[in-house]
C-alpha cells in the first residue's frame, strides 16, 4: 500500500491553483491562459504517473484509497479510490480538459474567470469520478453545475440566459432526486449513516424501497446522460455555449451521467435494475432513432451535433442494460470514444463559426476550397463519428451489438428487434453526419461573395484536432487498452447478477 494522497492531490490542485489566478494582473491574457494550460498538462501527468505505478489492473478491488475523517457529527468521511471503470473517465477528463484550454484562446473578456471555472470544472469532474463516498459523490456532483452555469451565461451566444437558466433548472431539479436517494441510501437500516460505497454495495434492500431509490437515481442520471424525454437541455445548451465549453460539455459532463448510472444503479441496485433494463433498452434504441431523425432537421449546426451525440448515449444506454460482460465493456468503450469524438466535433464546429461567423448550415457553403485543412479534419472526424471501421466508434458500437446479442438476460425475439432497431439509427448516422459535411464545406455559395478570404486552421487548431484524432484511430486499431482497465472491474459487477 502507498500512503501518498494521489486522488486527493489531484482533485484539489486545479481548483487551488486556478483560485490563485485572481492574484494575476487583470490584462495578462497569455500569462493566465499558459498558466491554465500547464496547471492542466502538470495534472493531467500527475494522474498518468499515480496510475501507472500505483495501479494494478488485475485487481477489481478499489485502490489507491483514501479515507480521512472529515465531519466528526456523522460519519462523514473524505473518502476517495479508483478502480478499472473511474480510471478511463478520469484520464479522459484531463485530456479533453487540457485541450479545451488551448482551445479557449479567443476568450479575452474577463479571462482570469473564465479559466478558473475551467479549472473548478475539472476538479469536480475527477472528484465525482473518484469519490467513494455517496455524499461525496453529489457535493462533487453539484461543484459541476455552477461553472457550467456562469460559463453558458458569460461567454454564451444570443440566447446565452434562456439556456442557461433551462440547463440549470434541469441539471438541480434533477439532482433534488440525486440527494434523495443519496439520503436514502445513507440513512437506511442502521442508526449511523453508512455513505461508503462499499458497505452500501453489500447491503440488500426491499424491493420496493429498491425501486423508489432506482427511480431516484435515474431521474437524475437520466438529465445529465440526457435519455429521451429528459433530453431538451442539451441542444438548448451546446448551441449557446462557447465551443470550449462545449467540448467540456459533450467530452464529460454526458459521461458523468453514464459513470453514475453504472456506478450506483447498477452496482448498488442491482434486482432494481434487473427489472428495469428492459424498459430502458427500450428507451435506448427509441432514442438512438428519434435523436438521429431529429438531427437531420436541424438548421444549427451545433445543434446538429448535439443530438448526434443524444444519439451515441443511446448505445450507452442498451450497452449498460444488456447486463452481458461484452456490452457493459462495449458501453465503457463508447463513453470514452464519444467522449473524444464529440468534442473534436464541436471544436471545429467552433473553429469554423470563428473563420465565417455562421451557424446555420444553409447560409453556409463551398467552404472546403477555402479552408482545406479544417475540411480534412471534420470529414475525417465525421466519419468517426459515424462509425468507420478503424476508428473507436465502430469498436464501441460493434460491442455494444455484440452484448445485446450474446446477453443471456433477454429473449430470441426481443433482442432480434432491439439490434433490428440499432441498426436502422447505425443507417441514420451517416445520413445526418455526410449532410451536414456537404451543407458546409460543398457547393459554389462563398464565391459569389466579393472578397471572400479565409485564414485555414492555425497550428494550435491543428495540433488540438490531430492530439483527439490519435487516440480515436488508436482505439480504433487497438481497443484492448481500454478492455483491459474495465475488463476485471465488470466480471465483478456483473457478479451481483448471476
Amino acid at each position: 500500500m502507498n500512503f501518498f494522497p494521489w486522488l486527493t492531490i489531484v482533485v484539489v490542485f486545479p481548483i487551488s491553483a486556478g483560485s490563485l489566478i485572481f492574484l494575476f494582473p487583470h490584462r495578462g491574457n497569455k500569462v493566465i491562459r499558459w498558466y491554465t494550460i500547464f496547471i492542466c498538462l502538470m495534472n493531467l501527468l500527475i494522474t498518468t504517473y499515480a496510475f501507472c505505478y500505483h495501479f494494478q489492473l488485475d485487481d477489481p478491488l478499489i485502490q489507491l484509497t483514501e479515507n480521512y475523517k472529515w465531519i466528526q457529527f456523522f460519519d462523514f468521511y473524505w473518502r476517495f479510490g479508483i478502480d478499472g471503470l473511474s480510471i478511463g473517465p478520469i484520464l479522459l477528463t484531463g485530456f479533453i480538459t487540457t485541450l479545451a484550454t488551448l482551445a479557449a484562446q479567443p476568450v479575452t473578456r474577463e479571462s482570469r474567470l473564465f479559466h478558473f471555472l475551467m479549472l473548478a470544472m475539472y476538479s469536480g469532474q475527477i472528484g465525482s469520478f473518484s469519490s467513494q463516498d455517496i455524499l461525496l459523490f453529489f457535493i462533487m456532483w453539484e461543484l459541476e453545475l455552477i461553472p457550467v452555469y456562469l460559463l453558458l451565461s458569460m461567454w454564451g451566444g444570443k440566447k446565452r440566459l434562456y439556456s442557461a437558466t433551462k440547463f440549470i433548472l434541469y441539471t438541480a431539479g434533477s439532482s433534488i432526486f440525486l440527494l434523495m436517494g443519496v439520503l436514502g441510501i445513507g440513512l437506511y437500516g442502521s442508526n449511523e449513516p453508512t455513505l461508503n460505497f462499499e458497505t452500501s454495495a453489500n447491503q440488500s434492500y426491499p424491493v420496493a424501497l429498491e425501486i423508489i431509490f432506482y427511480i431516484g437515481f435515474l431521474i437524475a442520471f437520466a438529465v445529465k446522460l440526457p435519455i429521451i424525454p429528459l433530453h431538451t437541455w442539451l441542444p438548448d445548451t451546446h448551441g449557446e455555449a462557447h465551443y470550449s465549453t462545449c467540448m467540456l460539455l459533450a467530452g464529460i459532463l454526458l459521461k458523468m451521467g453514464a459513470y453514475g448510472l453504472v456506478r450506483i444503479n447498477m452496482e448498488l441496485l442491482p434486482h432494481a435494475h434487473s427489472l428495469f433494463s428492459p424498459w430502458l433498452i427500450l428507451l435506448g434504441a427509441i432514442q438512438i432513432i428519434y435523436a438521429a431523425s431529429t438531427s437531420l432537421g436541424q438548421r444549427n449546426l451545433k445543434k446538429r451535433i448535439a443530438y448526434s451525440s443524444v444519439s451515441h448515449m443511446g448505445f450507452i444506454i442498451i450497452g449498460i442494460c444488456s447486463i452481458s460482460d461484452t456490452g457493459l465493456n462495449g458501453a465503457i468503450l463508447q463513453i470514452i470514444s464519444h467522449g473524444l469524438i464529440g468534442a473534436a466535433l464541436f471544436f471545429l464546429a467552433g473553429t469554423s463559426y470563428d473563420r465565417i461567423r455562421l451557424y446555420y448550415l444553409d447560409e453556409m457553403g463551398g467552404m472546403a476550397i477555402p479552408m482545406p485543412k479544417i475540411f480534412t479534419v471534420f470529414s475525417i472526424l465525421s466519419m468517426a463519428s459515424l462509425a468507420l471501421p478503424g476508428m473507436s466508434g465502430f469498436v464501441a458500437e460493434l460491442i455494444v451489438f455484440f452484448g445485446i446479442i450474446t446477453s443471456q438476460k433477454y429473449l430470441l425475439m426481443t433482442k432480434i428487434l432491439i439490434t433490428f432497431v440499432m441498426a436502422i439509427g447505425m443507417i441514420l448516422t451517416p445520413i445526418y453526419s455526410l449532410s451536414m459535411l456537404r451543407q458546409m464545406f460543398y457547393g459554389y455559395k462563398f464565391f459569389n461573395k466579393p472578397n471572400s478570404f479565409f485564414f485555414d486552421s492555425g497550428p494550435r487548431e491543428l495540433f488540438i484536432s490531430i492530439s483527439i484524432l490519435i487516440p480515436v484511430i488508436g482505439i480504433g486499431i487497438y481497443p484492448d487498452f481500454i478492455f483491459s482497465l474495465s475488463v476485471d472491474k465488470v466480471e465483478a459487477i456483473l457478479s451481483n447478477f448471476l
